[in-house]
């Protein structure tokens, strides 16, 4: 139990901040006001035009009703607008709500309402789509005006470290997305913990790269903005190809980054000079399963921490051997991690136990969920101090000799699929609501290493007359894309093991025979087709692509899109920007854009070096 008892202590050596995050921001802008703080594509925005902007919308947002424990809406891209919002809403008292602009309406509107928003902050154009409710629609850039009538002076604000500063969705077993509510005293926590982490200071550039539905995007702005660093924020090409994101780190000279797992192991993979001014290149999100290369001039830093414990619950710097795949780390400052039986009896070092986590960066629960609270968060019996709670993570690990925790995998259904935490019963339960299903099973199979995919198992009612096509635009119109399968398996009966169990294990790979296909699919016609349908149906794990199926509906998404940009240069010669492949997103249209672009090649050729080509 010694290994226990110390990886029960470590991390608690961290002080307690007054200032919340409004105040950390305001007193950077009060003493360097010219200072860049945001800098994007278009628009650079200093400490003291960020803090001014953020103060007439709190004042604007105040008229409104929003003060303490009052939830505000923010759909907003990746932008300027969003950190003008996201303060602002602090600012003013309140706690913002991020969404992301590209899920179902359905889903945003249940959150809005979930949430008993008064306040919706979007733009002019989202606006135009984004579902209407009991909620006011304040657009950013429309509204500009009336907003700039608002008083510049800081705002009174009644927040205490005990309130509400975000709440954030995240996938729910029953079908419903759930809201983790985190106060401000667990997002200081997290803002102190990663500046003495990692030394930041005003003299750091830094990146928000996350979708701002990510909580990850929490970490990239806070800890920034209360040191007085510069947040850069890519565009969204640069953002999803690892060449030109790498190029782009170099560029604007970026000291300290966080990339999803994913983006992060295909960066890692570049070659990268040594004259990088790069420290540390954090990454989360899902299982890490490569050590860093001694070549590069950085630390890598893997993090693990669930919705539920404010983005980071553990941490640490990655060594470039070690057993495969690097551990979790250990606990962050004023957090506890215990490794726990079904008993809730602490297991021996080295044994699998499921991991319990506690301290000073846990949210206060679920959004109206009081009985799903209860059963996730208890209290600490290992803990003197009274109030002192435990969040069942459901995550399997096992102590490591030196106090850090490796990652087995989930004790239950929930997965991780490009950083996000999804519960499969809520797409189960979205699938059985389809008509023709009678009963549906999902899984997240890694047949390839580092291609994790959804594939959905469906028992059929009889005589039904399922297609993928339909499946997905039923499954669409209530789920984010990255929780639509990409493969739907038809069986009789789901296989079971001696005891009565579905046998995960015997489920098939999906297959030509096995798998629910487009209603309408259309077999390549061209060459060029042919070579495209196979680039795609390898990424996307699939046997086959039809010429008239969508990359994205699929289950492709920008970091794949950049594995077919580069595999269509290996195949074809020819150099494709990223943004061809949301422009021509099937097989047909993709396939016709290489051919053009072909055809306009050789018609550069002299008669000469065409004749010879034609002759190899």
């Amino acid at each position: 139990q010694r290994e226990h008892a110390a990886m029960i202590g470590r991390g608690l050596d961290q002080g307690w901040a007054t200032a919340l995050v409004p105040e950390l921001v305001a007193a950077r802008a009060a003493q360097t006001p010219a200072k860049v703080a945001i800098s994007v594509p278009d628009r650079v925005l200093t400490y003291g035009e960020l803090d001014a902007a953020a103060n007439r919308l709190a004042h604007f947002l105040q008229a409104r009703g929003v003060g303490p424990e009052v939830r505000v809406g923010l759909c907003l891209e990746r932008s300027a607008a969003l950190v003008i919002g996201a303060l602002a809403v602090l600012k003013a008292g309140g706690a913002y709500l991020p969404l992301d602009p590209a899920a179902p309406a359905e889903r945003l509107a249940f959150m809005l309402r979930d949430a008993a928003v008064p306040v919706l902050l979007t733009d002019a154009r989202l606006a135009a789509i984004l579902p209407r409710g009991l909620w006011e629609t304040v657009a950013l850039d429309a509204d500009a005006a009336r907003i700039a009538r608002e008083s510049a002076a800081v705002p009174v604000s009644h927040a205490t470290a005990a309130n509400l500063a975000y709440v954030i969705y995240t996938s729910g077993s029953t079908g419903q997305p759930k809201g983790v509510e985190i106060e401000h005293d667990a997002l200081l926590n997290l803002i102190e913990w990663h500046q003495a982490a990692f030394a930041l200071t005003a003299a750091d550039r830094t990146t928000q790269v996350a979708s701002p539905a990510f909580d990850a995007a929490v970490w990239e702005l806070w800890p920034a903005l209360a040191a007085g660093a510069t947040i850069l924020l890519p565009d969204e090409a640069t953002r999803v190809a690892p060449l030109a994101l790498r190029d782009w780190l170099v560029a604007e000279r970026i000291t300290v980054s966080f990339l999803p797992t994913p983006l992060a192991e295909r960066v890692l993979a570049l070659d990268w000079p040594q004259a990088t001014a790069m420290r540390f290149l954090l990454t989360g999100g899902d299982a890490l399963h490569h050590r860093p290369s001694p070549a590069l001039p950085f630390t890598l830093v893997n993090n693990y921490g669930p919705s539920e414990n404010t983005v980071v619950a553990t941490s640490a710097p990655v060594a470039v051997v070690g057993e495969e795949p690097p551990p979790i780390g250990w606990p962050i400052a004023n957090t506890v991690a215990h490794v726990l039986d079904e008993a809730l009896q602490p297991v021996a070092a080295g044994e699998v136990g499921e991991l319990w986590i506690g301290g000073r960066s846990l949210a206060r629960g679920y959004l109206g969920r009081p009985e799903l609270t209860a059963e996730r968060f208890i209290a600490d019996p290992f803990a003197a101090a009274p109030g002192a709670r435990l969040y069942r993570t459901g995550d399997l690990v096992r102590l490591l000799p030196d106090g850090q925790l490796a990652f087995l995998g989930r004790g239950d259904d929930q997965v991780k699929i490009r950083g996000y935490r999804i519960e499969l019963g809520e797409i189960i339960a979205a699938l059985n609501a389809c008509p023709g299903v009678t009963e549906s099973l999902v899984v997240a199979r890694e047949d390839t290493p580092g291609n994790k995919r959804l594939v959905a198992y469906i028992i059929p009612a009889p005589d039904a007359a399922l297609s993928a096509d339909t499946l997905r635009e039923a499954l669409a119109a209530r789920l984010p894309d990255y929780m639509v399968p990409v493969a739907f398996v038809r069986l009789d009966a789901f296989p079971l093991t001696t005891n009565g169990k579905i046998d995960r294990r015997a489920l098939p790979l999906p297959d030509a025979d096995n798998t629910t296909w487009e209603a309408d699919y259309i077999a390549p016609r061209t060459p060029t087709e042919e070579g495209v349908a196979a680039i795609v149906a390898a990424l996307v794990g699939m046997e086959r692509v039809g010429v008239d199926e969508d990359f994205f509906l699929l289950g492709g998404h920008s970091l794949l899109g950049t594995q077919v940009i580069a595999r269509i240069r290996d195949t074809f010669g020819i150099d494709l920007p990223l943004r061809a492949i949301f422009e021509a997103p099937t097989v047909a249209e993709l396939a016709a854009e290489i051919d053009d672009r072909l055809l306009a090649s050789l018609a550069g050729l002299s008669d000469a070096d065409l004749a010879a080509l034609l002759a190899e």
